[in-house]
């Protein structure tokens, strides 16, 4: 799912990057408000986490990547998809930097992508269902579905650039990207449980 550089024109990079920067000037907001010394440290631990997971690439038919995300566990653990933007950031720019997963004129769409896309999708979708299927199923399919809708938007932006046919790319994308969801959507249960189990004191949906 990581967009290299060269695959989106640089004015529509500008764009993804103004959306980039506004979102982080409003996560910056919201960390100032609820981070302190007890999920500073959790924030950091699921930023390797996702580093790891993220750097298991599958290769993908015209030059991109799938892989697990995680901004739906980012955004669930702090009930919050500002602290997905501020993990991806950080980590997909590392990668982009050191590691030659990514790119740094990609970055902003990239980041919107795994960042706001999939935090936002799998937030809102935890927050709907919760009260219907029970936490843990309903973290299972937030987590599925954000790293569906994030392949299938990079898909779309790539399309738009240019890069490939539309309904090539949605195909491709959504096909590996539906099984990798699954893989996402277990771990992602675990690792809820887990929290849940050792330390329910960091889960944001206890304090709610």
């Amino acid at each position: 799912m990581h967009i290299p550089d060269g695959f989106i024109p640089l004015a529509q990079c500008a764009i993804y990057y103004i959306i980039m920067i506004v979102a982080l000037y409003f996560s910056a907001k919201w960390a100032r408000a609820n981070l302190d010394e007890k999920r500073i440290p959790l924030l950091a631990v699921l930023a390797a986490g996702i580093f790891a997971i993220m750097s298991m690439n599958m290769p993908i038919p015209f030059g991109t990547s799938g892989h697990m995300v995680g901004g739906a566990l980012v955004a669930i653990v702090f009930m919050a998809p500002e602290a997905a933007v501020l993990v991806f950031t950080a980590v997909l720019l590392i990668q982009a930097l050191f590691f030659g997963d990514g790119g740094i004129t990609a970055l902003g769409a990239n980041v919107f992508n795994m960042a706001i896309v999939g935090g936002c999708v799998g937030l809102f979708t935890f927050k709907g269902l919760q009260g219907l299927i029970g936490k843990y199923p309903s973290a299972f399919v937030a987590a599925w579905l954000a790293t569906l809708v994030a392949a299938v938007v990079a898909a779309i932006e790539m399309a738009i650039a240019g890069t490939f046919p539309l309904t090539v790319g949605i195909a491709s994308m959504a096909l590996y990207h539906a099984f990798i969801g699954i893989i996402e959507g277990v771990l992602t249960v675990i690792v809820l449980y887990a929290l849940e189990k050792f330390r329910p004191d960091l889960l944001a949906w206890n304090r709610e």
